[in-house]
């Protein structure tokens, strides 16, 4: 769903298409974690995913499990915050086909989506991958559509259509830059859920590093293909005020119909991007809980489909209460949220576990140690004090 939503987001940080200088920055530190994610991943494969890394790696009697514990709260307020994101991104093209729906009715509609995401859940791991299964190939039949047409239509002077002032280098126009960045690093977060279900994955040494990664390259190849075919038809201008700019896109593209069965196509890829992240954060608590740090009342599974049921009725609550704010407001929240307990401190982690543990085998040794490590911890300190008020 991320980039029929983020951006018209990405595009006002800078107000012109070299706000897409953002997904440069954005790529480089998303491919410098993914190779951290990946060697923890493998390293400790088990349901929790950074609750794990982090309380092996500053230690499961101390710093450890005071980290551990706060991942657990930051995951039951970004968690929610993520899902919500999609949710209120697929209200945005429901709107396509009911135009009159007003803000008020679009919040509730929104919490009415997480309401039918936790029912979509409620059932075997085994049952929800052949649902997957459906949803991931609907998503790449939507983006394949929208890539082809933008190659098709381009038109660079539409695209590179620059303001004068464009290169103005001052502290305004690199505090805009970090905030654009942490839009393009929302389109790529999820890379890392595959760790949340270590425990229920096979060869976890094998498949974790190579979900991560090539999930990253994937999204980068098909969210930058994307992004640059919206501007190269719809003039930047227009295209960052836009609630719905993939069927914008297509009706300019096509006409009104292509616009209409795009964003019906979107509405089900936003539904299956919703899905797996609820899938996989329902498990977070549910780890925490069986470790004892903490509650004790979400560690049990369903008695018959054996799935954590209290978990995912707790994250999928907080997505309904999440979907009643605004889209900006939601993401930003989130990546600041995001940012500190997990992506800075499982980097932080990874070098206390190098240096301190070496009872730990790791199947994946990330390339170029510790240059990814330094780069992912150097960006997203810079993304973080970009953000301004949710930086405090």
């Amino acid at each position: 769903i991320g980039p029929f939503i983020a951006i018209p987001l990405i595009l006002s940080t800078l107000e012109g298409p070299h706000s897409y200088f953002a997904w440069l920055v954005g790529v480089i530190i998303a491919l410098a974690d993914g190779m951290v994610v990946a060697e923890l991943g493998a390293a400790l494969p088990a349901a929790g995913g950074t609750y794990v890394f982090l309380r092996e790696g500053f230690g499961p009697k101390t710093w450890g499990r005071l980290l551990a514990f706060l991942f657990v709260w930051q995951i039951l307020f970004a968690g929610p915050l993520e899902i919500a994101s999609g949710n209120i991104g697929l209200v945005q093209y429901l709107r396509v086909f009911f135009p009159a729906i007003t803000p008020f009715q679009s919040k509730f509609i929104a919490a009415g989506i997480a309401c039918l995401l936790i029912f979509a859940l409620y059932r075997k791991i085994t049952d929800i991958a052949k649902i997957m299964l459906g949803l991931w190939i609907t998503m790449i039949v939507t983006t394949g559509w929208v890539i082809l047409t933008g190659i098709l239509n381009f038109d660079p002077s539409v695209a590179f259509n620059l303001p004068p002032d464009a290169f103005n280098l001052n502290l305004d126009f690199f505090q805009n830059l970090g905030q654009g960045t942490s839009q393009v690093l929302y389109l790529f977060l999820g890379y890392y859920q595959v760790c949340y279900l270590g425990a229920e994955i096979r060869n976890p040494g094998r498949t974790i590093p190579r979900a991560v990664i090539f999930s990253i390259i994937g999204v980068t190849f098909i969210d930058v293909l994307l992004s640059f075919g919206f501007i190269g038809v719809v003039p930047w201008r227009e295209a960052m005020v836009s609630d719905s700019i993939g069927a914008e896109f297509m009706v300019r593209a096509y006409g009104p119909w292509a616009g209409q069965l795009l964003a019906g196509l979107i509405v089900v890829t936003a539904f299956a991007s919703i899905f797996a992240l609820l899938l996989g954060y329902s498990r977070v608590p549910y780890a925490a809980a069986k470790d004892g740090i903490f509650f004790r009342w979400l560690g049990e599974l369903h008695p018959t489909k054996e799935f954590p049921h209290r978990s995912l009725l707790l994250i999928g609550f907080g997505a309904i209460v999440a979907s009643f704010f605004s889209l900006e407001h939601v993401i930003s929240a989130l990546m600041a949220a995001r940012i500190l307990i997990q992506f800075i401190g499982h980097t932080i982690a990874l070098f206390l576990i190098r240096a301190r543990r070496p009872d730990i085998e790791r199947p994946f040794k990330m390339w170029l140690f510790p240059l990814p490590a330094v780069i992912s911890l150097v960006g997203y300190t810079y993304v973080f004090g970009s953000l301004g008020l949710y930086f405090i």
